[in-house]
């Protein structure tokens, strides 16, 4: 009987997280030691999905009024006080079909309930286009706010919102 469990990530995890990260590169964005210690750093919700010990995804966010350099981040930003801004999660492609991102998002959204924070946000691409990524939000309730062109035009995102209850 396998054992899955959510906790906030540590140091010792941030050589898999890189890892599962430049798995998925493709729909997030490049990170290395440096870059995932900034990330935790500036994180308001870092957490692992293990798997008998195994870590097996990750899901990082960031609150409101943060130093955080991000396109997306800032449209956030700009629109609303108060919000939580999922910047990457990520299902190792072993572990996929158990769930974990679900786990991950369900711990999130009590994550930002428990913390009075009316908003979570995220993107994904639709050029190139991420379909699994946009099913699995809407299934959380999340709805486009807007989209925007990125990478010198390269890659669109949509900027997508779910307003908790």
């Amino acid at each position: 009987m396998e054992t899955t469990l959510i906790r906030h990530a540590e140091a010792p995890d941030f050589a898999s997280i890189i890892a599962l990260n430049a798995s998925e590169v493709q729909h997030t964005s490049p990170m290395d030691e440096v870059r995932v210690q900034e990330l935790h750093t500036l994180s308001a919700y870092h957490r692992v999905a293990t798997v008998d010990g195994t870590v097996a995804a990750f899901l990082l966010a960031m609150q409101d009024h943060v130093p955080y350099r991000n396109d997306n981040y800032e449209w956030f930003a700009a629109r609303y006080e108060r919000f939580l801004y999922v910047d990457r999660i990520v299902v190792s492609s072993a572990f996929q079909g158990r769930k974990l991102g679900s786990l991950l998002y369900n711990d999130l959204f009590s994550f930002a309930r428990n913390a009075d924070i009316p908003l979570i946000t995220c993107e994904f691409n639709i050029v190139p286009p991420n379909e699994p990524s946009r099913i699995f939000h809407d299934r959380f309730g999340f709805e486009e706010v807007g989209t925007q062109w990125l990478g010198e035009g390269t890659k669109q995102v949509s900027l997508r919102a779910a307003r908790l209850k």
